[in-house]
C-alpha cells in the first residue's frame, strides 16, 4: 500500500505549494476576491424569497392569484373585549360602551381603516362574554409592525377606563412588534457572540493570540465573501434572512475546522523537528487533502436541500454550499501563504500558563524530535481499552446510541403555533389563547382566495353564499365566515375560522373537510372558478406534505453521493460503507435526543422547553443534511490520518491508535467550538431555534466523542485488513487518494527553500 512516488500530487498539495512560494500574491488575490464579492453583492442587492414562491400546491396558487391581481392584503388586527366576570355579557351597557370606545380610539389614530363593530359582524362568542373589534392597518403589511404602536397605546387607554373588562389587541402587526421588541436582537446577539466564543476557545487550544486569530479570520472573511455572493446569486435563486443565519453558523463551523486541521498539522510537523517549508508541504498534502475531501462531501450534503422544492430550504442549501466552498478554497490557498509569511510569529501573543512547552522549531537535519505518537493522554487511555476489546466496545457504544435514538421512532412533527413557539415569554400568547378559546380558529382563519371570470355573476354569488353556509353546517367552522370582494380584480377572500383553533391536528381535519367536501359541493360547481385555500393551517399542512415528499430523494442523494465520494477518496468499499452507517447512527441519536427533550419533555425544563410536545416540521430534514455534512469533517480527518499511518507500514491497530490519538486535540477543539456556538442558539426563546441549537450541539458532541473515539476505532479494529478492501472490478475508478507521506514531501524541501518558502 505504500506510496513511493515522490512527486507532489493532488490539488491541495499543489495549491499549498504555489501559495507558499507566492505568498503575497495568494494573500492579495484572497483579499481582492473578498472585497470584489462584497462590492458586487452590495451593488446587486439581495432578492428575498417571495411569498408566492415559498410553497407549492394550493398555498402557492393562492399567493400567485393575489400577486397577479396586484392586491396588497393589509395587516389585519383584532381587539378582544372580554368580560372578567361571568355575569357580564356583550349586551350590557358597560360592554357596549367599551366596544364603542375601542372603535373610536383606534379610528382616531389615523393608522387604521375598515374598523368594524362586533354587533355588525356578529363576532360575539357563543357564551356572550367575548367580542372582537376588527380593522386593517394602513400601508404595507410588511412594515405595519413599525406603525402599530399608536394603535396599541389607544387600546391600552381604553383598558384603563374599563377595569372590569379585558381589552387586548392581537394581529400580524402587533405580534411582529412584540416579537421584535422581545427577540429582535436575539439573532444578532447570538451571531455576534459566536465569534468571540470561538476565539476564546481557540486561544485556550493554541495558547497564542495569532494562532487563535487565524481560524477566526479565515471563517469571517469566507462569510463576508459569501454574503456578497448571495446577493449576486439571489437574482437567480432568492435568498432569505434564515439562509443568512444558517450560512453564518455553517461558515463559522467549517471555516474554523478547516483552519484548525491545517494549522495543527503544520504545528505538529514543526514540533517533530521539521523545517518550516517541509512542515507546510506536509500539512498541504495531508490536512489540505482532507479539507478538500471533507469540503466536497459537505457541499454535496448541502446540495441535498435543493431537491426539496421548498424555497427556504433551497436558499439555505445554496448559501451553506457556497460558504463551505469558499472556506475550503481559502483553507488550501491563503492559509498556507499566511503560515509561510508568519513563520514562528504565529506563536506571538502567547497566553501565560497555557502551553508552557514552546515549539521546538529545529531544522530537518537535526534537533530532538517529539515522538510521532504523542497526543491526547485521555484518548490514548480510551483507545487502549477499545482496541483491547473492540467487540465489547462496539456493542456497548452502539447499544447506547441506539437506545438514545429509540425515541425518534415516535417523532411527531408540526409547525409550531404561537403558544408553542414562545410559551409564556410573550404576553400576546395569552391573548392568542383567549381568542382561540372564545372563537376557535378566529386568530388564524383559513383564507379561501376565489377568482372568477366575473366575481359579481349570480352563480358566483350563490356559490359563495352556499360555501359560507356549508362551512358551518359541515362542522368545519363555527363561524362567523367573512367575505370580502375585490370586484375590480374579480377576486374574493373568504375567511373561515377553523374548528380546532390552535390544536393543529383538529384544525387540519377541518381544513381537509373544507377542501375535500365543502368546496367541491359549492364553489366547485362554477366553471372556470379557482378557490385555493391558504392560511396558517393550510400553509403548515402543505409544507408538511411537500417536505415528506422530498425526504426520500434528499436522503438518497446525500447518502449515495457521500458514499461515492468516500469510495473515490479512500479507495475502500469498507471505509465508504462504515462512514455512511456511523454518520446515520449519529444523526439518529440526535433525533432521539430532540424527541426525548422537546416532545416527551424529559429534562425539557433544563432548556426552557416545557410543553412543546412536537418537533418543528422543517428541523429533521434540515438536521440530517447539516449533520451529515459536518460529521464528515471529523470522519475524513481522522480516517485520512489512519490511512496515512497504515500506508507508512504500521499495523492496522497501531494506525488506528495513531490516527485517533494524534487528531484528538484538533477534533476536540473543533467540537467544543461548534457545541458552544450551537448552544448559543439553544438559549434563544424561540422553541424552533432552541430545538435547532440543542439538536446540532448534541449531535456534534456525540460525533466527536462516541463515534470518533469509540465506535470508529472499534469497527476498524474488528475489520482489520478488510478496512482497505476494494473489489477488483472497482480498480478502474478514478484515483482521488493522492496520499503524501512525510517522507515523500520532505525530498523537495530544499528546492522550496531556495524558492523562498
Amino acid at each position: 500500500m505504500g506510496n513511493t512516488d515522490t512527486r507532489v500530487r493532488g490539488i491541495a498539495a499543489r495549491a499549498g505549494g504555489w501559495s507558499a512560494r507566492h505568498r503575497w500574491a495568494a494573500v492579495g488575490i484572497w483579499v481582492l476576491f473578498v472585497v470584489l464579492a462584497m462590492g458586487a453583492g452590495s451593488a446587486a442587492g439581495r432578492v428575498d424569497v417571495n411569498e408566492s414562491d415559498q410553497l407549492k400546491g394550493e398555498t402557492h396558487t393562492a399567493a400567485k392569484i393575489i400577486e397577479d391581481a396586484g392586491i396588497k392584503e393589509p395587516a389585519s388586527e383584532t381587539v378582544l373585549i372580554q368580560a372578567k366576570d361571568a355575569g357580564v355579557k356583550a349586551t350590557d351597557a358597560e360592554f357596549r360602551s367599551a366596544v364603542s370606545a375601542v372603535v373610536d380610539a383606534v379610528g382616531a389614530t389615523g393608522k387604521v381603516t375598515d374598523v368594524t363593530s362586533p354587533y355588525d359582524t356578529r363576532t360575539i362568542s357563543k357564551d356572550g362574554r367575548s367580542a372582537l373589534v376588527q380593522f386593517d392597518m394602513r400601508g404595507d403589511a410588511d412594515t405595519a409592525g413599525d406603525r402599530v404602536a399608536p394603535v396599541l397605546d389607544a387600546v391600552k387607554g381604553v383598558q384603563k377606563d374599563h377595569a372590569g373588562l379585558r381589552i387586548e389587541e392581537i394581529g400580524g402587526a402587533s405580534m411582529k412588534k412584540q416579537y421584535d421588541d422581545a427577540f429582535g436582537d436575539d439573532f444578532q446577539k447570538a451571531e455576534l457572540s459566536a465569534v468571540p466564543v470561538a476565539l476564546g476557545i481557540l486561544l485556550i487550544a493554541f495558547g497564542a493570540l495569532v494562532a487563535a486569530l487565524l481560524p477566526v479570520a479565515l471563517a469571517v472573511t469566507a462569510i463576508m465573501a459569501t454574503m456578497g455572493l448571495m446577493g449576486i446569486v439571489s437574482h437567480l435563486m432568492p435568498m432569505s434572512d434564515t439562509a443568512n443565519s444558517v450560512m453564518l453558523l455553517v461558515g463559522l463551523a467549517v471555516g474554523v475546522d478547516y483552519c484548525l486541521f491545517y494549522l495543527r498539522r503544520e504545528r505538529e510537523e514543526r514540533e517533530a523537528g521539521r523545517d518550516a517549508g517541509t512542515a507546510l508541504r506536509i500539512a498541504a498534502a495531508t490536512s489540505g487533502r482532507a479539507i478538500i475531501v471533507s469540503g466536497v462531501t459537505v457541499c454535496v450534503a448541502m446540495a441535498g436541500m435543493l431537491f426539496t422544492g421548498l424555497a427556504q430550504f433551497e436558499a439555505m442549501g445554496l448559501a451553506s454550499l457556497m460558504v463551505v466552498a469558499v472556506a475550503m478554497v481559502g483553507s488550501v490557498t491563503v492559509l498556507p501563504a499566511l503560515l509561510s509569511l508568519l513563520g514562528d510569529r504565529v506563536e506571538k501573543g502567547r497566553v501565560p500558563f497555557l502551553h508552557r512547552a514552546r515549539r521546538r522549531a529545529t531544522s530537518a537535519g537535526g534537533g530532538k524530535r517529539r515522538p510521532a505518537d504523542e497526543g491526547s493522554r485521555f484518548w490514548g487511555a480510551v483507545l487502549r481499552v477499545v482496541l483491547a476489546r473492540p467487540a465489547v466496545a462496539l456493542v456497548v457504544a452502539a447499544g447506547a446510541l441506539l437506545a438514545i435514538a429509540a425515541p425518534a421512532l415516535g417523532m411527531k412533527t408540526q409547525q409550531l403555533t404561537l403558544d408553542k413557539e414562545f410559551g409564556n415569554s410573550l404576553s400576546i400568547v395569552g391573548t392568542y389563547n383567549r381568542v382561540n378559546q372564545a372563537f376557535p380558529g378566529g386568530s388564524e382563519p383559513a383564507e379561501v382566495v376565489v377568482r372568477a371570470r366575473d366575481i359579481n355573476a349570480a352563480e358566483v354569488k350563490t356559490a359563495l353564499a352556499d360555501f359560507r353556509t356549508a362551512a358551518v353546517t359541515s362542522g368545519a367552522s363555527r363561524g362567523p365566515v367573512d367575505i370580502r370582494v375585490h370586484a375590480q380584480d374579480n377576486v374574493a377572500f373568504v375567511f373561515v375560522p377553523l374548528v380546532g383553533g390552535s390544536d393543529q391536528a383538529t384544525a387540519e381535519k377541518s381544513l381537509e373537510l373544507l377542501r375535500d367536501t365543502v368546496r367541491p359541493r359549492t364553489l366547485g360547481k362554477v366553471d372556470g372558478l379557482q378557490a385555493p385555500i391558504t392560511g396558517q393551517v393550510a400553509g403548515s399542512h402543505d409544507f408538511n406534505d411537500q417536505l415528506i415528499g422530498s425526504v426520500a430523494p434528499v436522503f438518497a442523494f446525500v447518502v449515495v453521493f457521500a458514499f461515492v465520494l468516500m469510495l473515490l477518496s479512500f479507495r475502500s468499499l469498507t471505509i465508504a460503507i462504515t462512514s455512511i452507517l456511523l454518520n446515520l447512527l449519529s444523526v439518529a441519536a440526535a433525533y432521539g435526543i430532540l424527541v426525548a427533550v422537546f416532545q416527551h419533555g424529559w429534562g425539557a425544563s433544563l432548556v426552557g422547553a416545557s410543553g412543546v410536545g412536537a418537533i418543528v416540521t422543517w428541523l429533521p430534514l434540515f438536521l440530517f443534511v447539516i449533520l451529515f455534512g459536518l460529521s464528515m469533517d471529523y470522519h475524513v480527518f481522522v480516517v485520512s490520518r489512519i490511512r496515512e499511518a497504515r500506508m507508512r507500514g504500521r499495523s492496522t491497530k497501531d494506525a488506528i491508535r495513531h490516527g485517533v490519538v494524534t487528531t484528538a486535540g484538533v477534533v476536540t477543539s473543533a467540537a467544543v467550538i461548534m457545541v458552544a456556538v450551537f448552544a448559543i442558539f439553544g438559549t434563544l426563546s424561540m422553541q424552533s431555534m432552541k430545538q435547532m441549537g440543542v439538536g446540532l450541539a448534541a449531535a456534534v458532541l456525540i460525533d466527536a466523542t462516541i463515534i470518533r473515539g469509540v465506535l470508529l476505532p472499534a469497527v476498524m479494529a474488528l475489520l482489520g485488513e478488510r478496512n482497505w478492501y476494494l473489489p477488483k472490478w472497482l480498480n478502474r475508478m478514478p484515483d482521488l487518494t493522492h496520499d503524501e507521506a512525510p517522507e515523500a514531501v520532505a525530498a523537495p524541501a530544499r528546492q522550496d527553500e531556495r524558492a523562498g518558502v
